[in-house]
């Protein structure tokens, strides 16, 4: 069996953030989502669990970081291609999210990034496939 991964990400406004990451494309597990959390599924193995304020609290006790001014993730999505990393940007930003960077060109792998609607950074790449090692 495959080991999932669970990214637990503060958000103020869960409705909100519903709605921003509906129209980068993304849907919700409606059986792990009620008015304090939703899984938001990325593929078969990697979601993200988003969460109000109180109910990340419940998880953790440290102080939750401020994402428009801290850093405490980095979440990077792999693409399937150069394009689809600035429709992705272009559709954050158009659904209110916000650019730190500028697209960045290494010749075999291409990313691009943009702030949610709480400052959390996603970082969007693409990477030739001849580039991976097979081996």
């Amino acid at each position: 069996m495959a080991t999932k991964i669970f990214v637990n990400l503060p958000v103020k406004d869960l409705n909100q953030s519903v709605d921003f990451f509906t129209k980068l494309g993304f849907s919700f597990n409606a059986q792990f989502t009620d008015e304090t959390a939703t899984s938001m599924i990325v593929s078969d193995d990697i979601f993200i669990m988003l969460l109000t304020h109180d109910k990340f609290k419940s998880f953790t006790p440290k102080e939750i970081c401020d994402a428009t001014k801290s850093t405490e993730v980095l979440v990077c999505l792999s693409s399937e291609s150069r394009e689809k990393v600035d429709e992705m940007v272009r559709n954050a930003v158009a659904a209110g999210g916000s650019t730190y960077n500028e697209p960045q060109d290494y010749g075999f792998i291409y990313a691009h990034g943009f702030q949610d609607l709480d400052g959390h950074i996603w970082e969007v790449m693409f990477m030739e496939p001849s580039a991976i090692n097979q081996s």
